[in-house]
């Protein structure tokens, strides 16, 4: 009787999930553009001291608001700085006030909206009292009371828009811990033992966080917006620190003898607000159940 070998069926190993994210993000065509200028946008800025060609705060008294060149690839402002090197090197205060304003603000918003969503009714009303006193000041006029008070810096950009921020985060938590306290996996987890803590840091926690990643994505190019405005009007950044909003201001007073400075600042705003607007879009009909495409 002949023998019969047995040969095991080769076992099909799952993508990773990092694997399965960038497939479906490369068949978003607007999401691989937006997470090309992205990405463009965060190598200029950590890589600025490698692609300037000059200083960009030096002053030369010659090529003063000159032409394109071929060493002075965008032309020079009014002080003879060269525009290229200082677009690049103002890219960063507006990142690292998107980044770190973001940030912050969705730390705090993430920690007392779960709060909200799964605490006892009154602190609930007292925190939602809270985020409505914060919301019912005018966005500028809170700003520029801020910066009077604490004079115009970077710090104080970064404070205004974290603190006018994490209304919006905390809300969207707080509603969707109290879609969650009452389902079944709580329920089991309470049976058990669990506590409050271990609840919300181990199952509320994930299922309220992807979709406000979204959302902070989708307001870095509001973010950029501002600092840009506040940087223009003079209560951002100060000289001779290079910043997008500070050239365009430049390139405002001086558009008549030359247009590059205006173009200098304006395009990097432009990229960053498509960037992460598409970004964030591939990201929501990426992560989003209801959304999501049969890929």
């Amino acid at each position: 009787m002949a023998s019969v070998e047995f040969i095991p069926a080769q076992v099909r190993k799952e993508p990773g999930a990092a694997r399965t994210f960038l497939r479906q993000l490369g068949k978003n065509r607007l999401g691989t553009l937006g997470a090309v200028l992205v990405l463009i946008l965060l190598s200029s800025a950590v890589f600025a001291p490698l692609i300037i060609t000059h200083d960009a705060t030096r002053i030369m008294v010659g090529p003063r608001l000159a032409d394109p060149s071929s060493e002075f690839w965008l032309g020079t402002d009014q002080l003879g700085r060269d525009t290229f090197s200082r677009m690049i090197m103002g890219g960063r205060i507006p990142l690292l006030v998107a980044f770190a304003s973001l940030g912050s603000s969705l730390v705090v918003g993430l920690a007392l909206g779960l709060i909200a969503g799964f605490g006892p009714r009154w602190l609930d009303n007292l925190l939602l009292f809270l985020f409505d006193t914060i919301r019912s000041f005018p966005g500028i006029i809170f700003a520029l009371a801020v910066i009077a008070l604490l004079g115009p810096s970077m710090s104080s950009v970064i404070l205004v828009i974290a603190i006018t921020s994490m209304p919006i985060y905390a809300r969207v938590v707080r509603t969707q811990t109290q879609a969650l306290r009452n389902s079944e996996f709580v329920a089991a987890e309470r049976s058990m033992g669990a506590g409050t803590t271990r609840i919300l840091v181990f199952h509320m926690l994930p299922n309220v966080i992807g979709p406000l990643l979204i959302l902070v994505s989708m307001d870095v190019p509001a973010v950029i917006a501002v600092e840009a405005g506040l940087s223009f009007l003079g209560m951002g950044v100060r000289p001779p620190t290079p910043d997008w909003g500070a050239i365009l201001n430049e390139g405002y007073s001086n558009i008549q003898q030359s247009a590059w400075l205006v173009i200098a600042g304006g395009i990097p705003i432009v990229m960053a607000t498509l960037g992460f607007t598409f970004l964030g879009e591939a990201l929501r009909d990426i992560f989003d159940p209801k959304l999501r495409k049969y890929l």
